[in-house]
């Protein structure tokens, strides 16, 4: 990848801060719609359990958006999801403040420091601000995985991009 300027990282910055606040909504709902009881539920014994999976969104995502902010990544790094949160909805609303929180931390951000080439893994080597794409992209992945376990658990699907069946069904009952 060609070396990125300053302005283009603070500009990259703008559109990646809305992306992910826009797709936190959605992966929010996809974790709070795992039902309480059912968060060892997995659709086979090669998958992580939903609230493991819910878990690992949440815990990549924190690394992923935290490369900016450090200047590297740490693959070895801890999980910051306090061992209290123990539910979906626990790890929905602690997630919710965590990607508030690390919005905040982005934006005081310079353009030097998104700008500036960090390693991942010896992989490749890309601009700071590109992980939050990268963070994007795996969080849509993995939630996609989660939203599909959903209805097989006896949950209900809540729109992501658009209504679901049972986001419609809610809103037809309720008389919408």
């Amino acid at each position: 990848m060609a070396e990125m300027t300053g302005e283009q990282a603070a500009f990259l910055l703008g559109i990646f801060m809305g992306t992910l606040k826009q797709e936190s909504v959605a992966t929010k709902n996809v974790i709070a719609a795992i039902p309480a009881d059912k968060g060892e539920y997995k659709p086979d014994e090669y998958s992580k359990c939903s609230l493991e999976l819910a878990r690992h969104i949440v815990n990549a995502e924190e690394r992923l958006t935290s490369i900016p902010i450090e200047g590297k990544f740490d693959p070895s790094g801890p999980t910051t999801i306090p061992d209290s949160v123990k539910t979906p909805a626990e790890l929905a609303a602690w997630y919710e403040q965590s990607v508030t929180n690390k919005l905040q931390k982005l934006k005081t951000l310079t353009p030097e420091q998104l700008a500036a080439p960090v390693d991942f893994r010896g992989m490749f080597k890309l601009p700071a601000v590109m992980y939050l794409e990268f963070a994007s992209n795996h969080s849509i992945h993995h939630r996609g995985q989660l939203s599909a376990y959903l209805r097989a658990m006896g949950g209900k699907v809540p729109a992501i991009y658009g209504e679901s069946y049972d986001s419609a069904a809610a809103k037809k009952a309720a008389g919408g």
